[in-house]
């Protein structure tokens, strides 16, 4: 209990300083904007529509299914409106309540001395989690994990009171030992509500049963589910989640529309890409890269997209390097993890117990031989039948060896990271640090392994003082990154200006906007100007540009870019309303009302804010009826208005638009109309 407390402790001490911070990011669209987290919206919206607020089934929709994370946010609205500080004390509440179960978790597995504390102090302390946790957003992740572990910890239980150690039932422990199942599920299900990934818990829990309860080896298991003699015990147990897996990823699926989000080339460059060797190079380094940033969390950005990871465009590129050396090192733990041990042993922390008639205490993880005098070096014998069970099971007192330990913390590592792996489907990012956030758990539970192991086979007690100043630095090197990158994420001012050396056209750009509405137009002109010489391309630089340049009265450099705006993205709407003032403004009446026309005839598909779209096309019928009726048209006029009512979103205001058709109904009805 008391490592608990003390990792529990690290982890609120490094993020006490995010209590301060502002909205940052994705923060407002998740947030600010979402019309899922007023009092007014039915909460059953939540329900239906995706993380970002708009309708799952819509083609522009994100297809991110996050009902608890949407609640939670909603509850946070209702205590305290849009203040930041409760939203950042929920996400470290979070924070503290994932490192304290991990510890726990950590706890049957490397024993409760120095390794589990390592263990959690690690994950407590990791840098690559700022995302995750000073980004309200990333409260989806911190949320899923939380019950990633509560179904794993459930699983565990179940597995304990499955079978003893000859495989027999124990005695009265079967309503018991399915109920722990069924919490393991439901808590599955709570993970994937939380975030997507948190479904693959279920194919974690199926790791562990066989190589960490079990304590299999490759070959054992695949006798397990290929042989004649079964346990029926376990294959049910694996059935089950096998079959609960499938059901909650076909309700997704449907729920979902059954179809797949779309995403900008921006958004995902290699899944654009026509050439097959670009796209498989790219797509096997980018895991290399995630790696990177759990093993060396130096470079961090808000934003990975563009071409912050250039595309890997050919076999000399020297990233192929990287490539290759993370596949051989991850396959050659898996083997290490799958190969039978060279001979028969159980590990202890650190207590002594009796082997061949001796008295033997050791540091912690020793391997010892068996007890039962067998000299045979060879692995231990398995038997396949429902009485004796799977195989001689030593203790269930002793840790699980090395060996299984790193098979479990690989399938942590890499299960929960493939849905981002575009490997069954593309994906709206390139690298996105909170999606390490579960991944992490099985970093963490493998470097305290390697370590454990490391430090047994070391002879003096100087190299073991010396590993485990090693360890500390650790630790210590990753919370100081922590706080210092937490101060990042304080505001968007200080995230942008960290992003610059990792994506400079998305930082610069979104820089811009911080800058223009703290009023510093000069800076925030010179910073779209960066934007666009970094990447020329970006519609939403370019219209922000031309609206500073709007503001600024410079009308005619204000539509030349509202103009390159449309010709790079013909479905801006907010392009198209600007460009229309201005012509009116200029008298060029003709074109003004060709280009509100065109833009009220776009439709919001495939659109990634369907919501922004419709106020900015309801905003062109409003100014077009405004001009017909100036003109004296007033029949076009009033209808316009009508098309204009029936477009309008939820969020509009809509006093104006009732004000003008007061007007052209009857001049009496004006006063009547506003009120509305």
């Amino acid at each position: 209990m008391i490592t608990e407390l003390v990792c529990t402790a690290v982890a609120v001490g490094l993020y006490l300083n995010t209590l301060d911070a502002d909205f940052c990011y994705d923060d407002s669209r998740a947030i600010k904007t979402n019309q899922d987290l007023l009092p007014e919206t039915p909460w059953t919206n939540i329900l239906y529509d995706d993380f970002w607020g708009t309708l799952l089934t819509h083609s522009g929709s994100h297809k991110s299914f996050r009902p608890l994370c949407t609640l939670s946010f909603r509850l946070n609205y209702t205590l305290h409106g849009l203040r930041p500080w409760g939203y950042h004390l929920l996400n470290l509440v979070l924070h503290a309540l994932v490192t304290a179960l991990f510890t726990a978790f950590s706890r049957p597995l490397l024993g409760g001395g120095l390794w589990s504390l390592l263990a959690g102090l690690l994950f407590a302390s990791h840098a690559v989690h700022t995302e995750a946790v000073a980004g309200v957003v990333g409260r989806a992740d911190v949320g899923a994990a939380l019950f990633f572990l509560l179904s794993l910890l459930c699983y565990m239980r179940h597995c304990g009171l499955r079978r003893d150690p000859h495989g027999t039932l124990q005695s009265g422990s079967a309503g018991s030992c399915w109920g722990w199942m069924l919490g393991s599920l439901w808590c599955a299900a709570a993970s994937m509500l939380w975030k997507e990934q948190g479904v693959t818990v279920l194919a974690v829990s199926a790791v562990y049963d066989l190589f960490v309860f079990q304590r299999l080896r490759f070959r054992q298991a695949r006798l397990l589910l290929l042989g004649k003699k079964k346990n029926i015990s376990v294959l049910l147990s694996l059935g089950v989640l096998a079959s609960w897996g499938v059901i909650l990823l076909s309700a997704r699926l449907y729920w979902m529309g059954n179809k797949p989000p779309n995403f900008s080339n921006s958004d995902n460059p290699a899944a654009d890409s026509q050439h097959f060797l670009t796209r498989t190079l790219t797509f096997l380094h980018l895991p290399a890269a995630n790696a990177w940033l759990l093993l060396c969390p130096d470079k961090l950005s808000f934003d990975w997209s563009m071409d912050a990871v250039p595309l890997v465009r050919s076999l000399a590129d020297w990233r192929n390097l990287h490539t290759v050396a993370f596949y051989g090192g991850f396959i050659l733990l898996a083997m290490f993890g799958l190969r039978s041990p060279i001979s028969k042993g159980k590990e202890t922390n650190g207590k002594a117990f009796v082997t061949n008639g001796k008295s033997i205490t050791n540091g912690n993880g020793y391997h010892a031989p068996d007890t039962n005098h067998n000299t045979d070096q060879g692995p231990p014998k398995t038997t396949l039948n429902g009485s004796a069970g799977l195989h001689h099971c030593p203790p269930r007192t002793s840790l699980p060896p090395t060996q299984n330990l790193v098979l479990f913390s690989l399938g942590i590592m890499s299960l929960p990271f493939i849905p981002a792996t575009n490997l069954f489907f593309y994906v709206g990012f390139v690298i996105a640090e909170r999606v390490l956030y579960i991944p992490s758990i099985g970093f963490c539970l493998l470097v305290a392994t390697g370590a454990r192991s490391l430090y047994v086979r070391l002879r003096t007690k100087g190299y073991k003082a010396l590993l485990l100043c090693l360890c500390a630095g650790l630790v210590l090197l990753n919370g100081l990154r922590t706080v210092q990158r937490n101060r990042d994420w304080s505001n968007e001012e200080n995230l942008y200006k960290s992003g610059i050396g990792v994506n400079p056209a998305k930082a610069w750009g979104n820089l811009g906007n911080v800058l223009k509405n703290q009023g510093k137009m000069a800076e925030a002109e010179e910073a779209y100007r960066n934007a666009l010489h970094h990447r020329g391309n970006m519609a939403d630089m370019l219209y922000n540009l031309g609206l500073l340049l709007q503001e600024n009265e410079r009308f005619t450099e204000a539509l030349h870019y509202y103009k390159l705006a449309i010709g790079s993205r013909p479905t801006l709407a907010s392009a198209y309303l600007n460009t229309g003032i201005i012509l009116m403004n200029q008298g060029s009446l003709e074109e003004a009302k060709r280009t509100f026309l065109t833009c009220a005839d776009i439709p919001d598909e495939n659109l990634k804010d369907p919501h922004a779209h419709k106020s900015s096309v309801t905003s062109c019928l409003y100014n077009l009826g405004k001009l017909l009726h100036e003109q004296g048209q007033q029949e076009e006029a009033l209808s316009i208005y009508k098309e204009a009512v029936q477009k309008m979103p939820r969020q509009f205001a809509p006093h104006s638009l009732f004000n003008m058709m007061g007007k052209l109904l009857h001049p009496d009805a004006e006063s009547e109309f506003a009120d509305l």
